[in-house]
């Protein structure tokens, strides 16, 4: 285990500027999720953490050795890739064994003691009855914990995993996702783990960093990210439906979006608030109800799209007297609406975040 710190580091490729400024800590034996869109920069910092890449700038320390110029068999690290990257003419046994078998001589392993170490990796992963089969006579779920053995077998300072999940399918990647976890509580290995899969990020992490354009837009516990998102590119990111954005200005002591208005709480800061202003709204907390059932402060829009999510629907409405606003709402159980349908609109409560409509910066909630 090792903690791990990036201080001011950069990656340059010609003229374009992948990840201009990155300093953060990891701490020893943290599970540390990086996400992000496709193209922000994730894949290329672990590549600088595992050594196949070099930095523009910048430094690495694994507990306060610099370990930027070394390369990757010198870093003590393993990396788990997309892809399983499996030898298919080994057994699970010589895929698992193979590390060792590598470094015998550094580690002073024989093979009776190489032995060993697989029969105690295989028993952890549940390897075990699959130790004689080739990858090609392995399921997805299967290829993917041998993968996750032959990286473990090493014992490593630092875990290095790239999206090692998005080949599975949505079933077996949830279950995965679990005995991620719990290999983790047990090995407390430090781990950085790479997605753009923000709900895999905030099940799997103590703690995460949002990227956006090579830039840390956030870092802290996946529940303060979902709950206090710092601006609104980590609002539209982090969690689904993504938080309905919508132009909003304050009237008097209340805030007003289009046909929504909202009280106004004494938050201290109203000053903040004379000035053109995003109101964030989780889609959890917006009620969609049948025109009959419209209670008060409720305003009418047009089913505009239906996804069904077991107990309820989320729902796609387009706000009736405002221009192009549009926003996304749960029904309750048994209401089915249809596209094109009139339907009511509410807000649960009154809890929501407002963000400069300038610089999209968090002002806070309301």
């Amino acid at each position: 285990m090792a903690e791990v710190r990036l201080e001011h580091l950069s990656k340059r490729y010609g003229a374009t500027n992948v990840l201009p400024d990155v300093t953060l800590t990891i701490n020893e034996g943290e599970l540390f999720a990086v996400v992000g869109p496709s193209g922000c920069g994730k894949s290329t910092l672990l590549n600088l953490l595992a050594g196949l890449d070099r930095p523009t700038a910048g430094r690495i320390l694994f507990d306060g050795e610099d370990v930027t110029e070394l390369e990757p068999r010198a870093r003590d690290i393993a990396l788990v890739f997309q892809s399983y990257a499996l030898y298919p003419h080994m057994t699970v046994r010589g895929n698992l064994a193979f590390p060792l078998q590598v470094t015998k001589r550094r580690h002073g392993f024989d093979r009776r003691r190489i032995e060993e170490e697989v029969q105690k990796v295989a028993g952890f992963l549940g390897l075990i009855p699959l130790l004689d089969r080739r990858p090609r006579e392995l399921s997805g779920g299967q290829r993917q914990r041998v993968a996750l053995g032959r990286a473990l077998i090493r014992k490593p300072r630092v875990f290095l995993m790239d999206e090692p999940l998005s080949n599975l399918d949505a079933k077996l990647r949830a279950s995965m996702r679990a005995e991620l976890r719990r290999l983790h509580e047990e090995l407390k290995i430090t781990t950085i783990y790479v997605t753009h899969d923000q709900t895999e990020a905030m099940t799997l992490a103590d703690r995460l960093a949002v990227f956006n354009h090579g830039e840390v837009q956030q870092i802290d516990h996946p529940h303060e990210i979902y709950a206090r998102p710092a601006n609104m590119f980590v609002a539209g990111f982090m969690g689904y439906p993504p938080m309905n954005l919508l132009d909003a200005h304050r009237e008097g002591q209340t805030l007003r979006a289009g046909p929504i208005r909202l009280p106004l709480a004494e938050t201290g800061a109203q000053h903040l608030l004379d000035q053109p202003l995003i109101m964030g709204i989780r889609p959890e907390v917006v009620a969609i109800t049948s025109v009959a059932a419209t209670g008060e402060g409720a305003v009418s829009g047009i089913v505009r799209l239906v996804e069904p999510s077991g107990a309820g629907m989320w729902v796609t409405v387009d706000l009736q007297d405002a221009q192009a606003m549009t926003v996304i709402g749960l029904t309750e159980a048994g209401f089915i609406p249809n596209v094109g349908d009139s339907v009511a609109v509410s807000v649960r409560r009154a809890s929501i975040h407002l963000f400069e409509r300038a610089t999209g910066k968090r002002i806070g909630s309301a």
